[in-house]
């Protein structure tokens, strides 16, 4: 009888546990991140998942920024989108007038979440916005910065890289001509964008009319009456002169840096991770250098990606993507989160509370980024880049450049070129998205 008993009592304990466990609702969020960053996501889906018992992500990693566009397109047309998606910034204005999206802050305002908006940063939060309103939750955020063998400097006899393009060219010459390393730079990879459209902004460039693009689907690039024609010279004598060097035969731009074979090297601020751990060398970073005729510099521009939330699931999926966007924009998860990647935080509050907790007193190099992105008030020309098929028009571009580096084409021209088949791309874009209103795709829940 007592054995009959317990078996009762225990199957009445599991009946009011099961409830409990089946109420927990899963939703799916696809990215793009791999290796050390994947690792360090997935610790943040875990840190939610543990932290209430009412909902599940699940983070799927769906390959490259390109394939988990291409991927979440295909499962929209086939309505089976995941309820978040990560995409880079590139990708802005396809996802805004895709009708496929509902705008975080609208998401938010309804679930009744009390966001700090004006918290955030304001590069970050004005790229990701449209009329004023969040359209995608701002995570991955980065901004190139200038990394440097302090060791070589030193042998140069340099403090540290001048803050100019013109004093920054003379070091790296006397680095070279001294033999104190091989190159005094390495190209990166996304050199467009650090070295290109980063150099824009921070050189008060227009990129693009309309406020580079912000201002409407009419927008065309301009980039081929500017500095930049100068600035692509500039790469073009370097890599002549044996200054710069282009990276192949299985190292990649940091790792020729990390190594110690180059003196210098522009990349992201989410580098941190792994040059901390793989540079054999005494390295610092700085500010990207400017021109010597703009003073003050202005502010750099973001890179990386953002949360979307797609639209065609439930009110009870809705409110589990809500609690997940909160808590990432959480100013403890934002420092969590700048701390293992050396992405920016995302929010003043988390920025303050980083400073507060000394955490740049051990680390330096990881507050660049965000006193790069708070210089000054950010003009018509730092804003960001808004262009519809931004990749596309980025890759005209791109092959342009390589034009030049292989001197097959005199910089003013290849820009010009770059430019013609740019505004070709945008208009095609224009076209495709002639009368869409993108607050029309809201949905509310």
């Amino acid at each position: 009888m007592k054995k009959t008993a317990f078996m009762a009592v225990l199957l009445g304990v599991l009946a009011l546990a099961a409830p409990a466990q089946a109420a927990r609702v899963e939703v799916q969020w696809w990215h793009a991140m791999s290796g050390v960053l994947g690792d360090r996501l997935n610790e943040l889906v875990e840190k939610f998942n543990a932290s209430q018992d009412k909902y599940t992500v699940v983070a799927v990693a769906k390959g490259n920024y390109d394939e988990v566009t291409n991927g979440v397109i295909a499962a929209y047309r086939a309505k089976r989108p995941p309820e978040m998606v990560q995409i880079a910034e590139r990708g802005y204005m396809t996802m805004l007038l895709s009708g496929a999206i509902v705008p975080v802050q609208d998401l938010l305002d309804q679930k009744g979440y009390k966001i700090d908006w004006p918290d955030f940063i304001k590069p970050v939060a004005s790229f990701w916005s449209y009329k004023g309103r969040m359209s995608a939750m701002p995570f991955n955020s980065s901004t190139p910065i200038f990394w440097y063998n302090k060791e070589h400097f030193r042998k140069a006899g340099f403090d540290k890289p001048a803050d100019t393009w013109q004093e920054l060219e003379a070091q790296l010459y006397a680095i070279k001509a001294k033999g104190v390393s091989e190159c005094g730079t390495v190209l990166p990879g996304d050199f467009y964008w650090s070295l290109l459209e980063n150099y824009s902004a921070i050189n008060n460039q227009p990129y693009g009319t309309l406020a580079n693009g912000f201002g409407g689907l009419g927008t065309e690039f301009v980039y081929n009456k500017t500095k930049v024609v100068s600035q692509v010279a500039r790469l073009k004598k370097w890599l002549d002169d044996g200054v710069l060097q282009i990276a192949g035969q299985g190292l990649s731009p940091e790792q020729l840096f990390t190594s110690g074979r180059c003196s210098t090297f522009v990349n992201s601020t989410a580098s941190h991770g792994n040059i901390e751990r793989n540079a054999k060398i005494e390295w610092s970073a700085t500010f990207l250098p400017h021109e010597n005729d703009i003073n003050p510099p202005l502010n750099s521009t973001i890179g990386g990606g953002a949360i979307w939330v797609m639209k065609g699931h439930t009110p009870e999926r809705y409110d589990a993507v809500a609690a997940f966007l909160d808590f990432v924009a959480q100013p403890e998860t934002q420092v969590w989160w700048h701390g293992v990647t050396g992405y920016v935080p995302a929010t003043s509050k988390a920025y303050a509370l980083a400073r507060e907790r000394g955490y740049y007193k051990e680390h330096p190099t990881r507050e660049i980024a965000v006193l790069q992105l708070s210089r000054g008030t950010p003009n018509d020309n730092s804003r960001g880049f808004r262009f519809g098929n931004f990749v596309q028009t980025m890759l005209a571009q791109r092959s342009e450049v390589e034009a030049v580096f292989t001197g097959q084409k005199q910089p003013q021209q290849a820009m010009d070129d770059a430019v013609k088949r740019g505004n070709e791309i945008l208009r095609q874009f224009e076209k495709l998205n002639a009368g869409k209103d993108a607050e029309a795709g809201r949905e509310p829940k």
